[in-house]
């Protein structure tokens, strides 16, 4: 079997398997951001997997072998043949035509999202600012609205927007709890690993993974900011606020406090599960720098093989 099958096989399993195993873990609510990285890691893995296979299969019948071999200072026939793949030419076209089309997808799909949430988010600041009242004290713009709500706006201008009737509802911890809340979004760069859940969706959205980290990752930024927000407020008070938030309707803000399962969300709150232990966060870093790195080490695994072996004899 060749590397390029290998890198084949590997997304295949990742890409649908993975989403089996991610969704039985039951620490992910007790390590959000570390359950974030694992999951964007592994979709991401899938992704480089795919676009390295078409590379590697083009090695053998292509020009691509000799730069290599020049390159890492191996003989070509070794290089070569270290990466032989069956069907010649044929097959070196097709991996070539796999690798761009990987690619291309996904710079499409990055270029599309990051300037459409670009600019819908500087239109929603714009307008917060221009139709409400900056209140430095609390750091969040205040909007004149009937019903209580919160949330932020990131980008170039990362803003919190905070209506009159959530200030109403809101006692003075509540209202620290869930500005910190929306503050730790920001701070965290949240919207970030939502663009790129999405983004990965967007390039396999046929992948199992590729649907379960983008509605994961939403989820557990809620729950990130929510670990972050107890700094400010107690875990009672921010329960209540996420109560009094979550029953009135929401205007829908990529980040709103509403926009997750809120019942879940008090839930942890009130009852919190213990810490993972030190052990179990290496382990599962082990894990995400493994799924980092298994892609481009497989691809590269011959190449360091003709590298040991050395020159052919003759050659």
């Amino acid at each position: 079997m060749t590397v390029g099958a290998v890198l084949l096989l590997y997304a295949a399993c990742v890409g649908t398997l993975g989403s089996r195993v991610l969704a039985r873990a039951g620490w992910t609510g007790r390590a959000p951001l570390l359950a974030m990285v694992i999951y964007l890691t592994a979709a991401w893995s899938v992704i480089a997997a795919l676009g390295l296979a078409g590379l590697t299969l083009s090695v053998h019948a292509t020009a691509l072998g000799g730069g290599l071999s020049h390159l890492i200072g191996a003989c070509v026939l070794r290089l070569r043949a270290t990466y032989a793949t069956p069907g010649g030419a044929t097959v070196a076209g097709l991996g070539l035509t796999l690798a761009g089309a990987v690619m291309a997808r996904t710079m499409v799909s990055a270029v599309t999202l990051l300037r459409t949430s670009g600019r819908q988010a500087f239109r929603q600041a714009q307008t917060a600012r221009l139709v409400g009242t900056p209140e430095p004290a609390l750091g969040a713009v205040l909007v004149e609205h009937p019903q209580p709500a919160a949330y932020c706006v990131a980008g170039r201008h990362a803003t919190v927007i905070l209506t009159t009737a959530a200030v109403e509802a809101l006692d003075a911890d509540q209202l620290a709890g869930v500005l910190a809340h929306e503050r730790a979004h920001l701070a965290s760069h949240h919207h970030r690993m939502r663009a790129m859940a999405r983004i990965a969706r967007q390039v396999l959205p046929f992948m199992p993974l590729m649907r379960d980290t983008d509605a994961q990752v939403t989820r557990l930024v809620e729950l990130h900011a929510d670990d972050a927000a107890l700094r400010a407020s107690g875990p009672e008070s921010l329960a209540t606020a996420l109560v009094l938030l979550a029953t009135a309707v929401s205007p829908a803000p990529a980040l709103a406090a509403a926009a997750t399962d809120t019942v879940q969300r008090i839930h942890r709150l009130l009852d919190p599960a213990q810490p993972l232990g030190r052990g179990r966060r290496h382990l599962l870093r082990a894990t995400a720098a493994a799924f980092a790195l298994t892609p481009l080490l497989l691809a590269l695994a011959p190449a360091m093989l003709a590298l040991a072996l050395g020159r052919v004899p003759g050659a």
